[in-house]
């Protein structure tokens, strides 16, 4: 087993700032509790309308915060960052509108899909180090765009249940 630690905490620790391990850390710890709050709920039972509410806006605050500053830092294309968030605007929309009118509208498969794959190719992108490079190819990149493709995906998966929603509701 040490012959795997030396080489790995020498990757780490030439090519990753503190800086980049402590957004890491936080993010990561941030993910991973709003993963265990949601299974805990559901195990037991806890499930709420305020929280299937507030929950997929909390995500978003999280994940696209985090987004913006990666893409400030040139670690990811402005165009993907515009693609989620509009398409976490137009959903939030449909779900505010019908809040508005007593009606949850829950996370689809889609858009559990989309937040976890955001949150890894984040953790990834935050580490900032070669190693998840595959022949030159970022796999931090490669996850974002396949969480972006999620975006478009749910997007549409959202307004397709919600048509008749809001249809009714203009």
């Amino acid at each position: 087993m040490c012959g795997i630690q030396v080489p790995v905490f020498d990757i780490l620790w030439t090519h990753i700032s503190l800086v980049d391990l402590i957004a890491f850390g936080v993010f990561a710890i941030a993910s991973i509790t709003d993963f265990l709050d949601g299974k805990i709920a559901r195990a037991n039972n806890l499930v709420t309308t305020f929280g299937k509410f507030v929950d997929p806006v909390a995500d978003k605050m999280l994940v696209n915060s985090a987004l913006i500053l990666l893409t400030v830092d040139q670690k990811m294309p402005a165009a993907l960052l515009i693609i989620m968030i509009l398409r976490d605007t137009i959903v939030d929309a449909v779900r505010f509108l019908a809040a508005s009118n007593n009606v949850v509208i829950a996370a689809s498969i889609w858009g559990k899909s989309k937040t976890m794959t955001q949150m890894i190719a984040i953790c990834l992108m935050l580490l900032n180090n070669p190693i998840f490079s595959v022949c030159h190819i970022p796999v931090d990149l490669i996850l974002m765009y396949l969480a972006t493709a999620f975006s478009v995906f749910s997007g549409i998966d959202y307004l397709r249940g919600s048509k008749d929603f809001i249809m009714e509701s203009m």
